[in-house]
């Protein structure tokens, strides 16, 4: 009997789950006993899931050597997140406990979003909408421009930004990227039509600038008041990114001094502390962090040329089921004798 505990799981995550793991088992001709919590682990709950063999959750189930010690049959942890900080990985080392996570499940999800941004700017959409509700039909002030011929600029090409660079050479559109590795194995794969420049080019040059690299101390506020006054006038500039990636300052300074014509933002600068974008659906972030007292008096809400939505870029159907089928093919593979996904 293969024991196997679910830690943070909504009921319609657990109906899912539990069929489809049960559909593996029995393909394997192996007996399952399953137990799904609601809620993270603790101390508590490690006590009753004696025996366990596989361990799945997500990033609110700290997994130190004191659950470890608790969990002396468990062979295998499959974190339902891309990070893996929350797990003791030296702790597991010790026990001879593989590790394996959600490496990715929202590339095109995030890059399809940055569209959806650049395309409501460029052909005003709010606006048009607005006006519609108050049954003015006019023009006015609604002309918009077209994608092809524009250069875009992408700032970090990652799994994200590679899939902006390919829906924008889709567009027609000339595509600049700045970033600190050359990717040119992605690059002939994909058949992407691109050129390397440094920052100040990038933004010099771009009509449109988009940004898709990590936060850490070396990007934070990559967009600060130094140079966003360098970005070519009349830009879009579009955050899907991490807030801490431009200073809020120098955004209100680029749209007071009418540098940028138009802004996109799925994030903050205030959401730093976010780590997992599935983090936002989870009740403990939401006691955290409230968007609306945010934004209540922020700048940007009520700018005209700003577009924000609510950190939704990575929030589709499809991209929160590949987490769980992810988590699936992890456990499904360790059953098999395999390992994939690993991070130990």
């Amino acid at each position: 009997m293969i024991k196997i505990a679910f830690f943070e799981i909504k009921s319609l995550e657990k109906k899912y789950l539990q069929a489809k793991i049960e559909e593996i088992c029995q393909k394997l001709s192996k007996k399952i006993d399953l137990k799904f919590f609601a809620k993270p682990i603790t101390l508590k709950t490690a006590s009753q899931i004696q025996g366990t063999k596989i361990l799945a959750g997500f990033i609110y189930s700290k997994i130190d050597k004191e659950i470890l010690k608790r969990l002396p049959k468990l062979e295998f942890i499959t974190t339902m997140s891309t990070g893996f900080d929350h797990i003791d990985l030296e702790a597991c080392v010790k026990q001879k406990i593989r590790v394996s996570n959600v490496p990715t499940y929202g590339d095109n999800t995030v890059a399809e979003h940055t569209f959806a941004l650049i395309l409501a700017l460029a052909r005003n959409l709010p606006l048009a909408i607005e006006k519609i509700r108050r049954a003015d039909f006019t023009l006015e002030n609604l002309k918009g421009f077209d994608l092809e011929g524009k250069t875009i600029g992408i700032i970090g090409m990652g799994r994200i930004g590679s899939r902006v660079v390919r829906i924008a050479n889709g567009f027609g559109m000339k595509v600049l990227v700045y970033d600190i590795r050359k990717d040119f194995k992605t690059i002939r794969k994909l058949k992407l039509k691109l050129k390397y420049v440094n920052l100040d080019y990038l933004l010099g040059h771009s009509d449109i600038i988009s940004l898709h690299t990590v936060l850490n101390p070396k990007t934070h506020h990559l967009i600060n008041e130094n140079n966003i006054r360098k970005i070519k006038k009349g830009a879009l500039l579009i955050n899907t990114a991490r807030g801490g990636l431009i200073k809020t300052e120098a955004l209100v300074l680029a749209l007071k001094k009418e540098i940028l014509a138009g802004v996109g933002l799925d994030v903050l600068e205030e959401e730093a502390f976010l780590k997992e974008e599935k983090e936002l659906l989870t009740k403990q972030f939401q006691q955290k962090y409230n968007l609306k007292t945010i934004l209540q008096n922020h700048f940007l809400r009520e700018h005209p040329k700003v577009i924000i939505t609510p950190h939704i870029a990575f929030y589709s159907e499809e991209a929160l089921k590949r987490i769980l089928d992810t988590t699936i093919a992890n456990i499904s593979s360790f059953l098999e004798g395999r390992h994939i996904n690993s991070v130990y």
